[in-house]
């Protein structure tokens, strides 16, 4: 989902290395067999692997600076991305209970958030956790870019839930703050993210754009 104003528009940090040398054949594996009607012969260990391939090959990407560079690691995440959608298939992902939380990004190919977290240290900063914020009883995304040790750049959205697993939001604000001083930019745009594998650790998002996220419950609740 693109922060959009004036511009156009880790609790897990994986500290594991999964090392066998075959996990990378697990996303195709996967697809496959829900391509040939038999997903359901997936196992929950696959599954596992699958979730530690993913996490393994986004570990050391820097949230996604280094992909930008590298089409071929791209393409083997977006592979792993696309096999835990099969492992999300027909699950309701939007519930309050499941979906309302503080999510900390560990990877994504949305160039606009990219440039911010690259390019901080011109400002005199640099970025910390990137996060949303959503709770869906009262119907608010809050997209979130830190800058320690007291600077954020936040924006409001409304949301609504379309379907079992899609989100629509639309822009109401955005505030960039710092310790003493606050500045209000106009946000605009609307759009969806849908988050197709969720769990008790990650989630993991594709928006209107064609745009991927991988994020983690953080282990705070960010508030304004």
């Amino acid at each position: 989902m693109a922060l959009c104003f004036q511009l156009h528009h880790s609790f897990l940090p994986v500290s594991f290395k999964f090392q066998n040398p075959k996990s990378h054949k697990l996303a195709r594996n996967i697809i496959t067999a829900s391509s040939s009607s038999s997903s359901s012969s997936i196992t929950s260990k696959e599954a596992q692997l699958a979730k530690n391939d993913l996490l393994d090959l986004i570990s050391n990407e820097e949230r996604g600076i280094k992909t930008q560079g590298n089409l071929s690691k791209q393409s083997k995440i977006i592979k792993a991305i696309e096999a835990m959608e099969v492992l999300g298939k027909n699950s309701i992902t939007t519930e309050s209970s499941s979906l309302s939380a503080t999510w900390r990004m560990l990877w994504t190919t949305e160039k606009e958030q990219l440039f911010i977290i690259k390019n901080a240290y011109l400002f005199g900063t640099q970025t910390g956790d990137v996060l949303q914020v959503i709770d869906v009883e009262k119907r608010i995304l809050n997209n979130v870019i830190t800058f320690p040790p007291s600077g954020v750049f936040f924006v409001r959205s409304s949301i609504e839930i379309a379907s079992p697993q899609r989100v629509n939001f639309r822009f109401t604000s955005a505030v960039l703050r710092g310790e003493n001083w606050e500045f209000p930019l106009p946000p605009f745009g609307q759009g969806w993210f849908e988050s197709v594998y969720l769990d008790y650790e990650i989630r993991v998002a594709k928006d209107i754009r064609g745009d991927y996220l991988v994020v983690n419950r953080a282990p705070y609740k960010w508030k304004e």
